[in-house]
């Protein structure tokens, strides 16, 4: 996880992990065929919403970062009716957000356009993952938020995609006799509650739910990947291209160590969830 640091002229800049006009591109592909894989962003759109039904108060204004084709907004309307009074949706893809009722804004969550103390609420739904401080986007979105403002972000943790990579990694150490990073990192839970005290928010919680999808083929997870606009975009590439011989094997390997008696095989997601609050005097 890159560190933090608050935003200045003599700030040193983060580590460029991620190429986020890339990102943008691969999002703007997902556009049309997202609604075919947004399980896990529904699944996580839900329980956001699920957490603010219990809190004794409403949310004049929120916006909804990665908002992708509104199911955060869909699941508001039915887990926490009312909570809400105007929501912006922003995504950094304009294709996603095209056609989208209601308040919308092109945003890129590492350059956040809200106004100091401008909003009550902020949920990131599996967005903050791609970012290259992550950090420092919290620290943004706490200085948007007014006094005992909510900050909820959902974010793919560390177990995420774990068979895929063992399989990547053995296939190239046995092929290429060495392997590179080719699927982006995700960072570890141990670490979640930390972001957002190191961002300055207060009473920190940091929750997880693991999912585990099972496909026939591993190549029809690696389309779930393009679908959901989650398909890696390291700013530093691998110095070999994935060749046809490096996929089949990864696609052989994978199969041997992890497929279940059906035949199937699993793809483990870790979802991370933080909740913290803006402090009030």
């Amino acid at each position: 996880m890159p560190a933090p640091s608050e935003s200045g002229p003599n700030a040193p800049a983060p580590p460029r992990l991620f190429d986020r006009a890339l990102h943008r591109l691969r999002l703007d592909r997902a556009a049309a065929g997202f609604a075919d894989a947004d399980f896990l962003h529904r699944r996580a759109a839900e329980d956001v919403a699920g957490r603010l039904a219990p809190i004794m108060r409403s949310f004049s204004v929120a916006v909804d970062l990665s908002a992708r084709a509104g199911a955060f907004a869909e699941a508001l309307a039915v887990e926490a009716p009312g909570k809400v009074g105007t929501l912006i949706e922003a995504d950094l893809s304009p294709r996603m957000l095209a056609g989208r009722p209601g308040p919308r804004v092109v945003a890129d969550e590492e350059r956040l356009p809200f106004a100091p103390a401008s909003l009550d609420l902020i949920v990131s739904v599996l967005g903050l993952h791609w970012t290259n401080d992550v950090v420092g986007a919290l620290i943004q979105a706490r200085r948007a938020l007014r006094p005992d403002g909510l900050f909820i972000g959902a974010f793919l943790g560390g177990v995420t995609l774990t068979e895929l990579r063992q399989s990547l990694v053995a296939a190239e150490s046995e092929i290429l006799g060495g392997a590179g990073s080719r699927v982006s990192p995700f960072a570890d839970v141990r670490d979640a509650a930390g972001l957002l005290q190191r961002a300055g928010f207060v009473q920190p919680v940091a929750d997880v739910d693991t999912v585990t999808v099972t496909y026939d083929h591993p190549l029809k997870l690696l389309l779930d990947l393009r679908r959901m606009g989650e398909t890696s975009v390291l700013a530093d590439r691998h110095p070999r291209n994935l060749t046809r011989a490096l996929l089949e094997r990864t696609f052989q390997l994978y199969a041997e160590r992890f497929a279940g008696a059906d035949g199937r095989v699993p793809a483990t997601f870790e979802i991370v969830t933080l909740t913290g609050w803006a402090p009030a005097a």
